[in-house]
């Protein structure tokens, strides 16, 4: 990534922040940041020779913990975490709602119903269930890889902004684990996402209950495929009221997460070491 200037203050407006990939500067450095996929890569080199004392070292991922391996071999190892949990030391979640921002909606002619984009499609996972049933009900038109539809990244919004509803179905289920499915590929389209993820009272926590439809909702997705199908225009827009309140942001770059990281580092504790860290993330799974 281009860590050239001063990245923090110029695009983020965050002050006494800088950023390098520098491995020279090891030594100088007040924080060191470890993204864990490459961690787990082969050839990965950790950094040699002595440690600072003070220096606080920063596990990152943005993955959950179904997709999150070797974790265990890194127990007393890190201070800090950051992820898009919200107990984490630096919580980065993929996008928030922010009062008062002004955007400007998409609001294409719907044409469809219930759109659903997919690259990985396993049988096994809860959400290739649920859209199993769901479509035996309502037609469901899915992009993606896994359809051999494949939709570019700047074609997406546009194609899901005619439909009504988004599956917004996450591969696997865990606390604060809502990703851009909900946040982009819904939101951001101007369609109404139909959440799989964790409780609905854990959405609650970051987006309006009338903003989405929870599939615990319903006792079954017959039961939700009836109530899209006879779903009112006036009804419809109760869904859409957020929108006159709140803006959406996504966080997308990387040298923004790291750059939150000094706006957190003042207060946050410089005696704390993770001494499990597996057991931490994997310890707020819901089933």
């Amino acid at each position: 990534m281009n860590l050239s200037g001063d990245v923090c203050l110029n695009i983020y407006n965050i002050k006494n922040c800088r950023l390098t990939d520098d491995r020279n500067m090891f030594s100088n450095s007040n924080v060191v940041v470890f993204h864990h996929n490459e961690l787990v890569t082969v050839g990965h080199k950790m950094p040699t020779g002595p440690r600072p004392s003070e220096q606080m070292w920063v596990w990152a991922t943005l993955e959950s913990p179904s997709n999150t391996k070797g974790l265990e071999k890194w127990n007393n190892t890190f201070n800090w975490t950051l992820t898009y949990r919200e107990d984490s030391d630096i919580f980065v979640p993929y996008a928030k709602m922010v009062p008062n921002l002004i955007m400007e909606w998409n609001d294409t002619l719907k044409t469809g119903l219930v759109s659903w984009v997919v690259s990985n499609y396993r049988q096994v996972q809860q959400r290739a269930k649920f859209y199993k049933e769901l479509s035996s009900y309502l037609k469901v038109d899915v992009f993606g890889k896994a359809s051999r539809k494949p939709l570019c990244s700047s074609c997406l919004l546009q194609k899901m902004s005619k439909y009504y509803f988004y599956l917004a179905l996450e591969n696997s289920v865990h606390k604060d684990y809502i990703t851009e499915k909900l946040w982009r590929n819904a939101f951001l389209a101007g369609a109404v996402p139909i959440v799989l993820g964790p409780p609905r009272e854990n959405y609650e926590k970051f987006i309006p209950p009338d903003s989405f439809i929870h599939v615990s909702d319903f006792p079954s997705p017959k039961h939700l495929a009836n109530f899209l199908q006879t779903m009112t225009p006036l009804r419809y827009q109760e869904f859409l009221r957020w929108r006159q309140v709140y803006g959406v942001k996504l966080y997308t770059d990387w040298r923004e997460r790291f750059c939150m990281i000094c706006s957190k580092y003042p207060s946050l504790p410089k005696s704390k070491v993770y001494t499990d860290i597996e057991t931490w993330f994997n310890s707020e799974n819901i089933e």
